[in-house]
Parts: structure tokens; sequence; C-alpha cells
């Protein structure tokens, strides 16, 4: 094989090889906005109000293997809401107050006292 050959047969694969990395570079992009897209798809906006109760994520407890006992904490009240999901909050029982994500909370839902009479309306009737 002659040296001029070899040469232009050396530049072709170079260009392929070229040409294949970009290629997978192209690929990983796409892959990447999916994934970003369907990873995001599952994100719910949090709206918080002032005075609603609320709980707090306790993150240190994620360290360690405990099954039973609940990382979340509060309840807490809201006590103003920040633009970008920053969320002061105040604790009921000794009056600190302090700033969170809010993304480490989520909204506390009263327990359902079964013994509380509950008023229904239906049309314009009135049932107990």
């Amino acid at each position: 094989m002659s040296l001029d050959k070899a040469s232009r047969l050396r530049k072709l694969q170079i260009n392929e090889l070229d040409e294949a990395l970009w290629d997978a570079y192209d690929n990983a992009q796409l892959a990447k906005e999916r994934m970003k897209i369907l990873h995001d798809q599952k994100i719910h906006p949090k709206h918080f109000t002032l005075g609603q109760e609320v709980l707090l994520y306790n993150s240190r407890l994620h360290i360690f293997p405990v099954k039973l006992k609940s990382r979340w904490s509060g309840t807490y009240i809201v006590k103003k809401v920040h633009l970008h999901g920053t969320v002061d909050i105040v604790n009921p029982k000794n009056g600190n107050s302090f700033t969170v994500n809010g993304q480490r909370l989520k909204p506390f839902l009263k327990v359902f006292d079964p013994h509380e009479e509950i008023l229904l309306v239906q049309g314009s009737r009135e049932v107990f």
C-alpha cells in the first residue's frame, strides 16, 4: 500500500471518529433534555398562605436508619412567603422565627375527630 493511500485512509478514519463523537454528544444532550422534561413534570409547586400550619422536614434524621420515627416535625405557622420559594415560619410553642426553603415544608392536615359534628349542605336542605 502506498503512503498516499494510507494517509487518505487514516484521514477518513479520523473524520469518522470525530463524527461519531459529535453524534454521541448530541444524543447525550437530547437524553438530558428528555430526562429534565420527565423530572419537571413530577414537581408540583407548593403554595403557602399566611397563617397556614405546616410541617418541617428534618433532614438530619435522614442520616440515621430509624424506621418508625417521623422525619417531619411541627406544626409551624407561616409568617411570610418570599419570592423564589423561601418561607418565614414561626414555632407557636416558643415564638422562634426562622426562614426555610419552601421545598422542606408540607401543609399540615388537621386530625379528623370522629366525635365532631359535621354539617353537610345538599341543595337547600341541611343534613346531619
